[in-house]
C-alpha cells in the first residue's frame, strides 16, 4: 500500500500539534502550581542566538496548517503576522491549527499530490514538488521547531518526558 501526502503530512502534523498543545497544557498547569506567570515563558530562548518560544510554536503552525496552504496555493512564505504575545494566544494558536488540520479532507490534500510549490524568502525562490516540500523542508522545520518549543519549557522546570512530546502515535487498530 502506498502512503499518501495525507498520511505524510496531515496525519504526523495532527500528531504533533495536539502534543505541542498538551507541553503548553502542562506549562501552564506547572506555572500555576508554581505560582508563576506563563506569561513569562513567551519569551524564553534555549541560547540569546534562538528565536523565543512564541516563535516556536508560531512556526508549529505555521509549517502545518501554512505549509498545507502553500501546498494548496502553490506558494509558501515565512511568517506574515507575529506571534501572539501572551501564553494563551500561544495555547489558542494551536488550538486553531489542530482545528484546521482536522478540516482538511484526505482527497482534497492527495489531489495536491506532484503539485509545484515555490517557497519565497526575499528575492530566493526556492522550487518544490508537493512531496518535496513537505518531506525535505516543512517536516523537518515543524519538527526543528515542537522540540525547540518542548525544550525551552523543559529547561523552565515544565515536567514533560519523551511521551508528552510523542503524542498519540498512530496504531494499527485491533
Amino acid at each position: 500500500m502506498a502512503t499518501s501526502l495525507y498520511d505524510l503530512s496531515v496525519a504526523s502534523y495532527l500528531q504533533t500539534v495536539a502534543a505541542i498543545g498538551g507541553v503548553l497544557e502542562r506549562g501552564a498547569k506547572h506555572c500555576n502550581e508554581t505560582g508563576s506567570d506563563p506569561n513569562a515563558l513567551v519569551g524564553v530562548r534555549l541560547f540569546d542566538d534562538m528565536a523565543p518560544l512564541s516563535f516556536q510554536i508560531l512556526s508549529v503552525a505555521h509549517h502545518s496548517v501554512g505549509a498545507l496552504a502553500g501546498v494548496k496555493s502553490g506558494a509558501f512564505y515565512p511568517p506574515a503576522t507575529p506571534a501572539p504575545g501572551d501564553y494563551a494566544g500561544l495555547q489558542k494558536m494551536l488550538v486553531e491549527a489542530e482545528a484546521a488540520l482536522k478540516a482538511l479532507a484526505p482527497d482534497e490534500v492527495n489531489s495536491w499530490e506532484g503539485k509545484d510549490v515555490t517557497f519565497h524568502l526575499g528575492e530566493m525562490k526556492m522550487p518544490f514538488t508537493a512531496e518535496g516540500f513537505i518531506l525535505s523542508f516543512s517536516l523537518p522545520n515543524f519538527y526543528f521547531h515542537a522540540t525547540t518549543a518542548y525544550d525551552i519549557l523543559r529547561m523552565k522546570g515544565v515536567p514533560l518526558g519523551k511521551r508528552n512530546f510523542m503524542g498519540v502515535p498512530r496504531m494499527k487498530a485491533a
